[in-house]
């Protein structure tokens, strides 16, 4: 299905949803991590039902390294906190809905990761972690428990004045995206939403990346990076999920 990019309705979603929030988040020290690839060499790789959601034709891969924080239920008053990076792309289902498909995540919390994998259908890795910041510059270190051979260390500095993203540009494109999609162990396909104030960015640039995450989700890409963007810290809800045609 081709759907042209001027047609999806990309305000919706960034509206809280009703109801109450299954559960809490706390987002700190994001970093955007972006290749523009050709379409063609992404759309095979996503689940049946999700269209590739593009920007000027092209697709976007993710890199997105942060620190968790509060995690959890709406019940309890105490959270988890860990590193977490995923790789992504984005996605719409029928024309609506744009949001993120995850080809997989890494994080340190066996609990959360056995919760999200359970539960939500994410293709979460548990790794070896950790993530550090003094002052503009962050640095993440990422090695999976069960296959050593995949991992990820970044550094990175933020850089120039703080903005948000307005719609219809690249930025917006890229980080505004409150939903989620997951599909089951019996292939039913999923959507989720998060909401939270908009993203405080800046500009960043990358001190170091060595990576072979993308190369483990079948994504080639022998280029560096095109984009990269940061973000401080966001208070995230998360919704429930519910099947993607409803």
């Amino acid at each position: 299905m081709s759907i042209v990019l001027a047609e999806i309705d990309r305000r919706s979603a960034t509206r809280r949803p009703p109801g109450r929030p299954r559960g809490y988040h706390r987002w700190s020290d994001l970093v955007f991590i972006h290749w523009r690839l050709p379409a063609e060499a992404v759309a095979p790789l996503l689940p049946a039902g999700l269209t590739l959601d593009t920007w000027q034709g092209d697709a976007w891969v993710g890199l997105v390294p942060f620190r968790m924080s509060g995690v959890r239920p709406w019940w309890s008053p105490w959270g988890a906190a860990f590193p977490e990076t995923n790789v992504r792309t984005y996605v719409h289902f029928r024309g609506r809905d744009p949001g993120v498909w995850f080809f997989s995540l890494e994080a340190s919390h066996r609990l959360a990761i056995t919760i999200a994998r359970n539960c939500w259908g994410l293709n979460y890795h548990h790794a070896r972690m950790s993530a550090a910041r003094q002052g503009n510059r962050v640095q993440y270190e990422s090695r999976r428990s069960a296959d050593g051979g995949v991992f990820c260390r970044i550094e990175a500095t933020w850089e120039g004045a703080a903005f948000r993203a307005q719609p219809d540009t690249l930025e917006h494109f890229l980080v505004e995206r409150y939903v989620l999609y997951a599909r089951s162990r019996t292939g039913r396909l999923f959507r989720g939403r998060v909401h939270h104030a908009p993203y405080v960015l800046q500009e960043a640039r990358l001190l170091y990346l060595e990576q072979s995450l993308l190369a483990a989700n079948g994504i080639r890409c022998a280029e560096p990076p095109c984009h990269v963007l940061a973000s401080r810290e966001v208070d995230v809800e998360i919704f429930p999920l519910v099947t993607a045609n409803q």
